[in-house]
């Protein structure tokens, strides 16, 4: 069924006479729901008694919003007796008046999906995702965050995409320049295939003719359409439009034939991230979670059918989720991050040499239960490459402390019924992988397990050739200086990087080894954590959950590895 949503652009504090206007067209069109797109309040740099008295009134009730209404930050400060509420009331500002946050992915009751990065860049914090949840910046690590979201209906942006008016015939009006326009919006768009996209400028109306974007693999023939909408702020001084209003069904597939005058997609590839002076120092902000995401959903009763599997908002591996802990984060490539284990196997004094657990895992930025249903080619590929690469680099943070001699364990589960695939990382002591008990112990637990199938020493890659579930591990240790790169050394290992993960240098020798998962196979999957809590001796600590640790111990662990981690990081030098 068709939603009506209405929207507007920023008010600056006017939204009073705004409210007015969406409350009558609303008795006329029964709008599911309005939003404000930019500044809801004044500028706190011009204050005024009646802007005061406005806010007041607005916090205490006394403006009447008729239908469910939504805004953003805008670029400027909102109010400290604003935020203040805010912080008390789970984002309700006042009955029907809802904050969308600056970094959100939002599920409404009709099932329509609202993704929204608001506010103005910030190019001075490249490492994570802004840790102030109500000042009107973000980070190019925010726009990236919430590609993990994969799809949306509407997306909300304060600032333009690059490019967006390349290959159109609509021009602004007179004397108007569109934006700059950023390239990380650019891609987030490019990522997400929204339907509709809407951003502001102050003093124009744009609406661009539609185009659609590259086909996925998996629907060759499916082309998703994007119509590109910036609104004027209420006050533009030249009357151009503030006021958009249209209709949107959820539910509804990608039309076959595509609207007339519809163009190709404006956009080029992403162009990597630059390094900047002050990364080294901004490396090591990062944020809590800024609270956005929220689901209004409330069913009224059980549903008869089978829960489908958690969303993007619901993960707690997407970075646009509320749920994600962002404290634990280590580093934020492209395509992937890597974070510190919730709960982790080992503990501080279980590797002495390290400065932490060390027990940690790679993830994909897209929600995605397998790497193999990643559906852009590049895409995968970039992301498969990208978490070896932090898995490499990871090896040689392992040389590189004194004394440690230790090699590393790496496991996943690839299952399609799945929720957000990731590696899981663990340090091992290298005795343990010389004398084959590394390796002994995952075949000797599938069969106290009596599964019915037996680990195979394979590469598969992402995984895309194979026909089944499985899970893998990898088992790397250091290469003796008097081994020969590729040589046997007993024990099965050859040297890491056989079978062509990626171009880089390679250190040490690895095996991989994969059990496939049939359709009726019940796999247990923390089957990896269990095998090396046998193994280290550590099997009071099966269950990650028995290990939770406080938010200062957590923080305190993740901090340590990042700074001692921080020179192989790779990342810092797209």
């Amino acid at each position: 069924m068709a939603s009506k949503i209405i929207i507007s652009g920023a008010v600056a504090g006017n939204f009073r006479p705004v409210l007015e206007k969406i409350g009558k067209l609303h008795s006329k069109n029964s709008f599911s729901l309005a939003i404000i797109l930019g500044d809801f309040f004044a500028d706190p740099e011009s204050p005024s008694d009646k802007n005061d008295m406005d806010v007041s009134a607005l916090i205490n009730g006394e403006v009447e919003i008729p239908l469910p209404t939504y805004f953003t930050v805008g670029r400027h400060p909102m109010p400290a007796s604003v935020i203040e509420k805010l912080e008390k009331s789970d984002d309700e500002l006042c009955p029907n008046l809802y904050f969308l946050g600056k970094r959100s992915t939002t599920k409404t009751s009709e099932g329509l999906r609202i993704v929204n990065l608001a506010g103005s860049l910030d190019p001075t914090i490249l490492a994570g995702v802004s840790k102030e949840k109500y000042l009107p910046f973000y980070t190019e690590d925010d726009a990236k965050a919430l590609r993990g979201a994969n799809s949306a209906d509407i997306l909300l942006t304060s600032n333009w995409p690059a490019d967006i008016c390349k290959g159109s015939k609509i021009s602004l009006s007179d004397g108007v320049e569109a934006p700059a326009g950023e390239q990380h919006v650019a891609s987030l768009c490019s990522a997400l295939r929204p339907r509709y996209h809407f951003g502001t400028t102050s003093d124009a109306f744009y609406e661009r003719e539609p185009f659609f974007h590259r086909p996925l693999e998996k629907e060759p023939d499916t082309k998703h359409i994007t119509r590109f909408i910036s609104l004027a702020s209420a006050d533009n001084s030249s009357k151009q439009k503030s006021l958009y209003a249209f209709s949107i069904d959820p539910t509804s597939s990608v039309p076959l034939a595509l609207p007339p005058g519809t163009t190709v997609s404006p956009f080029t590839t992403a162009q990597k991230r630059q390094r900047l002076p002050d990364q080294e120092q901004s490396y090591s902000r990062f944020s809590v979670p800024d609270g956005g995401g929220r689901d209004h959903y409330r069913p009224h009763k059980r549903s008869r059918y089978t829960k489908p599997p958690p969303g993007p908002q619901d993960c707690f591996f997407c970075l646009s989720s509320p749920k994600v802990n962002t404290n634990l984060i280590a580093s934020i490539a492209n395509d992937t991050y890597l974070t510190t284990a919730k709960g982790p196997l080992s503990t501080s004094s279980t590797y002495p040499n390290l400065p932490s657990p060390t027990h940690l895992l790679i993830i994909p930025l897209e929600h995605s239960p397998t790497l193999s249903s990643i559906s852009v080619p590049e895409d995968r590929a970039r992301t498969y490459k990208e978490m070896h690469r932090y898995r490499r680099a990871l090896h040689t943070f392992l040389l590189s402390r004194p004394g440690a001699k230790l090699g590393a364990v790496t496991w996943d589960v690839s299952r399609a019924a799945g929720i957000h695939n990731h590696w899981q990382f663990l340090p091992v002591p290298v005795d343990l992988i010389k004398k084959g008990l590394v390796e002994a112990a995952f075949k000797v637990e599938a069969e106290n397990e009596k599964y019915p199938v037996t680990f195979r020493a394979k590469d598969i890659g992402d995984g895309t050739v194979e026909k089944t579930d499985f899970f893998r591990v990898w088992i790397w240790m250091p290469s003796d200086e008097d081994k020969v790169d590729g040589q046997d050394d007993g024990g099965g290992l050859v040297a890491d990087g056989a079978g062509g993960e990626d171009g880089e240098e390679k250190r040490g020798k690895q095996k991989c080894l994969v059990l496939p998962l049939g359709p009726t196979f019940r796999f247990d999957i923390q089957f990896g954590r269990k095998v090396m809590a046998k193994l280290l001796g550590l099997e009071g600590r099966r269950d990650w959950r028995d290990c939770e640790q406080t938010d200062r111990e957590e923080l305190q662990d993740a901090e340590k590895f990042k700074e001692a981690f921080q020179k192989f990081d790779w990342a810092l030098e797209e």
